[in-house]
């Protein structure tokens, strides 16, 4: 262990000729930076927490988090100062409540290297960043593509009354939502279904008992899924579909686990898929760039389809999807296929309302829950 160690940090020496933002002083430590929740939230944090830590381990690379004493731009900034006052030379941040902390930090620090995931370039030049600097990388994800799959699916598998409950309105959330509409909406002319949907928005990135008895409502209105998108929002969905065999769509990772042992189910029949991408994928990457010196900040990607094989994409279905004979794998394949080659085109444009989308779908848009 001595010797890999000793040859990974010799690698980050050698590296710091090359690539200084990351190794001014020939030193490679990662640290990651927590957004809203923390490394258990079992979504946005703990997958990221979690690829950072994989990959270090795997690469003799030391690595730690901070978790911000507040949701605050000024504690995020302290978060960001503080790990850098302790050596770390790359500091990653999920979430794209970052924007200001970055815009504050990334210029008075250019030895150092940003990685920043689902922070978009609006995001950053509306917190007063003018131009991007080299040492910031930023992913953004198209989540109306996976919105979108896991829509179809949806009505594929023979639901036809659906619900999509949002966190905030924030434009990756809505990008989600209305993928989904897209989505519902072409299974539904395929199979000439009469589907329905309820829209709406929690206004907040965490269930309570107000968001509940709405969800209680959806399910008692016969809702027999809803999609639940935004942080821990998801509980308010599981706590009223268990109390009907009702069911949910996970986001952004495979929560099928997660909703089962939140629900304190049998097993993860709850959840018929989840809208997923590619977090952990791009912290590989990136990480992997800023190690072998081929590492390009000032810029931010908008990651999608690469490839017709649905698991190497940075947006697809959980691998716990309920495929059937109704929508199997070969659908799905095939499904991410006709999207990739352009002949399925998702709108991404989220200053329509959500019904504007469908075409035979009924939307009931009931706007903010709170």
């Amino acid at each position: 262990m001595k010797k890999i160690l000793s040859i990974a940090l010799a690698l980050c020496m050698i590296f710091a000729l090359a690539a200084p933002t990351a190794f001014a002083e020939g030193e490679c430590k990662v640290a990651m930076i927590t957004d809203y929740g923390d490394i258990t939230d079992q979504s946005f944090n703990q997958t990221t927490y979690e690829a950072c830590k994989a990959f270090c381990e795997a690469n003799g690379v030391d690595f730690t988090y901070y978790k911000p004493a507040s949701d605050s731009d000024e504690d995020r900034i302290s978060m960001i100062e503080k790990a850098i006052d302790d050596g770390f030379t790359v500091i990653v941040m999920p979430g794209f409540a970052f924007a200001p902390a970055i815009a504050a930090t990334v210029e008075d620090y250019d030895d150092v290297t940003f990685i920043a995931l689902d922070v978009s370039e609006f995001d950053l030049t509306s917190a007063g960043l003018e131009e991007l600097p080299d040492n910031l990388y930023s992913a953004v994800y198209q989540e109306e593509l996976c919105g979108y799959m896991a829509g179809y699916a949806a009505v594929k598998l023979g639901y036809t009354k659906l619900g999509f409950l949002g966190g905030m309105a924030v434009p990756a959330v809505v990008r989600y939502g209305y993928g989904f509409v897209q989505g519902a909406d072409a299974a539904a002319a395929e199979l000439s279904a009469d589907v329905s949907i309820k829209y709406a928005y929690g206004n907040q990135f965490y269930g309570d008992a107000d968001i509940t008895a709405a969800m209680d409502t959806w399910y008692a209105d016969g809702t027999e899924v809803v999609f639940a998108c935004g942080g821990g929002i998801y509980t308010s969905a599981v706590d009223a579909a268990k109390k009907v065999d009702g069911k949910v769509i996970g986001v952004d990772v495979d929560q099928a686990g997660v909703i089962q042992n939140y629900a304190e189910a049998e097993d993860t029949s709850m959840t018929i898929t989840s809208a997923m991408k590619g977090l952990a994928a791009t912290v590989n990457t990136e990480l992997a760039a800023v190690l072998d010196g081929s590492f390009e900040g000032g810029k931010v990607e908008n990651l999608g389809l690469v490839s017709e094989i649905p698991e190497e994409n940075y947006v697809q279905l959980a691998g716990s999807t309920q495929f059937s004979d109704a929508f199997s794998v070969e659908d799905y394949t095939a499904l991410v296929g006709a999207m990739l080659k352009g002949e399925i085109v998702v709108s991404n444009d989220i200053t329509v309302n959500a019904a504007d989308l469908a075409t035979v779908v009924t939307v009931n848009d009931l706007g903010n829950l709170k």
